[in-house]
């Protein structure tokens, strides 16, 4: 299950939770200014195990840092709408609950935010392994959009997500949440 973050407690839960991920993995620490939209993933006795953020994509502007990686800005997809482009960051999962289940939840919130802002595609910098996962076991669409560079702490792969072939084609991802993101948000859930 996944849901959207709506009180300061679940904001708490859910920086706890990728803080904890980026400290236990060498990472820099990195807060957003503005967001779209923060999920968190549940675990099946209700704790926050996870954390995914969408965050507006600004092309070739000073507040993109993303472009400072990787030239997402030149893309040929991004180039014609970035309005439906926007940035998946802070893809984070307790170590004790790392899986499937959680990561097949974060993409699913992923999805569901896609469609709802109507965005076409996500872009994001990938740990080497976790990307290679997406690819092998999930199957997500994604392209390289440049060459494994260091980022702050670690190797990472910009990629390009093709979110909009993902939700017009929901039955080709098993990964996919079959619950309705809606009535899985308003679960009453506990923090762990």
């Amino acid at each position: 299950m996944f849901k959207s973050v709506k009180s300061e407690w679940e904001l708490t839960a859910f920086n706890r939770i990728w803080v904890s991920v980026w400290e236990e993995k060498g990472y820099e620490l990195e807060y957003a200014s503005r967001i779209v939209e923060r999920y968190l993933a549940v675990a099946d006795d209700g704790q926050f195990v996870g954390t995914s953020e969408i965050k507006p994509y600004f092309p070739g502007s000073s507040s993109s840092e993303i472009d400072t990686v990787a030239p997402f800005h030149l893309h040929p997809k991004v180039i014609e709408d970035p309005t439906r482009v926007a940035e998946i960051d802070k893809i984070a999962v307790l170590q004790s609950h790392r899986g499937q289940q959680s990561i097949s939840d974060l993409l699913s919130s992923a999805v569901y935010c896609a469609e709802q802002y109507n965005y076409r595609y996500f872009i994001s910098l990938l740990e080497p392994v976790f990307y290679r996962a997406l690819r092998i076991t999930f199957h997500v669409p994604m392209e390289k959009v440049g060459a494994r560079t260091f980022y702050k702490g670690d190797d990472v792969i910009p990629v390009l997500f093709d979110m909009e072939a993902i939700y017009r084609n929901k039955q080709q991802y098993r990964w996919l949440a079959n619950h309705a993101p809606a009535a899985c948000m308003n679960n009453a859930i506990t923090a762990s």
